[in-house]
């Protein structure tokens, strides 16, 4: 985060609202993943919704969350949906993180050092989770862990692809209804 918006918090002179809502607009992006390939979010939403996932690799939070979205990635990924994480560390760490928490779905890098993508999105606390329908409008916003609004993505994937809805947390699970990031 940068300086300016760091003192402005400090002064408490910026808005208490650190990222986008649901009803907003997402704001467009270009970014490389980790095997190269470029993803843009305009190209992404002529294919229908995306789950746009930020992160930081030594979050707990977010090590914590990154299982439960390759859960819904498994489910609803595909035709009419992308799932992408996005990376505030460098590639190499960050490949680290895909392989010990299980993420196949496409990892985008975000400069380390301008974090153009998170700072347009207005970001302070990571995980961050989007879902962007494909016209461009933020559904579902949350910070950290939130199980409701993980739960809100799987029930809109659903309903979008007229499959059944599966639980995305099994019976057996001790999962709390939030974390905060």
């Amino acid at each position: 985060m940068g300086i300016l918006r760091r003192l402005s918090r400090w002064m408490e002179t910026q808005d208490h609202m650190t990222h986008i809502v649901a009803g907003n607009l997402a704001p467009g992006f270009s970014l490389k993943a980790l095997d190269n390939k470029e993803y843009s979010l305009s190209n992404l939403m002529e294919r229908g919704p995306a789950v746009a996932a930020f992160f930081k690799i030594s979050c707990p939070v977010c090590q914590f969350t990154f299982p439960f979205l390759e859960r819904l990635h498994k489910r609803y990924d595909g035709e009419g949906a992308t799932f992408l994480g996005i990376s505030q560390d460098d590639a190499r760490a960050t490949t680290k993180f895909a392989k010990e928490y299980g993420v196949t779905f496409p990892i985008l890098i975000d400069d380390e050092k301008s974090y153009a993508v998170s700072n347009a999105y207005g970001l302070t606390t990571v995980p961050t989770v989007f879902l962007i329908d494909n016209d461009g409008t933020v559904k579902v916003s949350c910070t950290g862990f939130d199980k409701t609004a993980l739960e809100q993505i799987a029930a809109t994937l659903a309903e979008r692809k007229k499959v059944l809805l599966a639980p995305l947390f099994r019976p057996d699970e001790v999962v709390p209804v939030n974390k905060p990031g």
